[in-house]
């Protein structure tokens, strides 16, 4: 087995052991939730290592140690020290190892030990409550500071089935995610499709239990009963999948939808909605609950129909229909003149402003979503892709500087 091959400014993660191929379990897991963004190190070498540091990113030191080490448990010891010395935080694989050793090590600053080989989530789930902690002494620098967060609520629609709304949400979350990573922000994406959710398809995570008891009683909602439905993708994302069976929409009322959101948005900076196609009866409680709201649409006479009627259901309830930007995907390019000409007419005669136009992502789009992978993951070049980020980094920055702004 070959060594990854990571920049150190990218690297997240270090991974410590004598002989790594021990744990080949462990590589396979790191690989899935960190797509190379960690760094195998010998154990010899690892003190020094840590030391010299490898950039901004890295936030924990994983220390995989065997049975053969306890002749010699020191050099693991210092590793941890150093480790901790460093701000990192520490989590120990043992592979048949003493309760004496483990001991020993948990009492010079490990943070967390799980058994080799793990159950299966027990990686992501020990990352994502170490990031948490980091986050959160971000968040705290002074002592007694809660950090109280108000989440931005970002719903998206299609206009039409098909047009690429569920994509645009995923990828739009995970970019997010990704630009909260050296910041005490947190990012969630709900998929409020409970019949046909695809957003547990896009990122290849399984669908769990607790999702119909979350939103089936709705007595049970409450901050323990999301955190027990959510998943993580990549231990950055937090995932509200749809449920395994199909039901009905109406199945939540509007006043549950609202606590729902709330206690989201009480948890998480940025609170990705991905909608259904159908107008529910808790549509109404979405919109007036978000900052702003996506409405996904193609260049064809179809979309053109749906989109008239979506403004006259609007304007018919009295709702905030300022609130929706209209995104156009698969735009016409640059120099697609009759294309661009088309646009322009649509958006005249529906009376509205388009001014998002995402491009044709091709095939790799397609291949993204049956591979369960956000287009950053599989193909970060894609002209779609670069979009989505460009969008996602103007939303970041606009809450930051609102934060700063009150905080001033």
């Amino acid at each position: 087995m070959g060594l990854l091959k990571v920049k150190a400014d990218e690297t997240e993660i270090f991974v410590i052991a004598r002989n790594i191929q021990e744990f080949p379990a462990l590589v396979e897991d790191l690989d899935r939730e960190l797509s190379g963004r960690w760094a195998p190190m010998a154990l010899k070498g690892g003190e020094a290592a840590l030391k010299a540091g490898a950039g901004a990113d890295l936030e924990i030191a994983i220390v995989a140690v065997s049975s053969d080490e306890e002749p010699e448990l020191d050099a693991a010891v210092r590793v941890v020290q150093t480790a901790r010395d460093h701000g990192l935080k520490v989590l120990l694989i043992v592979k048949d190892v003493s309760p004496q050793s483990l001991h020993r090590l948990l009492k010079v600053g490990a943070d967390d030990f799980a058994p080799y080989p793990m159950a299966e989530g027990a990686l992501a789930d020990s990352i994502t409550q170490m990031r948490s902690i980091v986050k959160e002494n971000i968040a705290q620098p002074q002592k007694g500071k809660q950090r109280k967060r108000h989440g931005l609520v970002i719903p998206i629609y299609g206009i039409s089935g098909g047009v690429g709304a569920s994509t645009f949400a995923v990828n739009m979350a995970w970019e997010l995610a990704l630009l909260t990573k050296k910041t005490d922000k947190r990012v969630c994406i709900l998929d409020f499709n409970f019949q046909y959710g695809s957003v547990s398809t896009y990122l290849d995570l399984p669908r769990r239990e607790a999702i119909y008891e979350l939103i089936s009683d709705p007595d049970s909602i409450d901050h323990n009963a999301l955190a027990s439905a959510l998943t993580s993708y990549k231990t950055r994302l937090a995932v509200l999948t749809a449920p395994m069976d199909t039901l009905p929409l109406d199945i939540i009322a509007p006043e549950d939808i609202a606590r729902l959101i709330e206690i989201a948005q009480a948890s998480y900076d940025f609170v990705i909605i991905d909608m259904p196609q159908a107008l529910v009866h808790w549509f109404d409680q979405v919109l007036r609950m978000s900052e702003t709201f996506f409405a996904v649409m193609e260049v064809d006479m179809r979309s053109a129909q749906n989109c008239l009627r979506f403004l006259r259901a609007l304007k018919a309830e009295d709702l905030p229909y300022e609130k929706v930007q209209f995104a156009l995907n698969r735009a016409p390019g640059f120099a697609d003149m009759s294309g661009k000409a088309r646009a322009k007419r649509l958006a005249e005669s529906l009376g509205v402003e388009i001014n998002i136009m995402l491009p044709e992502g091709g095939k790799q789009v397609a291949s993204a979503c049956d591979e369960g992978a956000p287009l950053g993951e599989s193909a970060p070049k894609n002209a779609l892709r670069r979009e989505i980020k460009n969008i996602a980094q103007t939303i970041f920055d606009a809450v930051i500087a609102e934060k700063a702004a009150v905080a001033q």
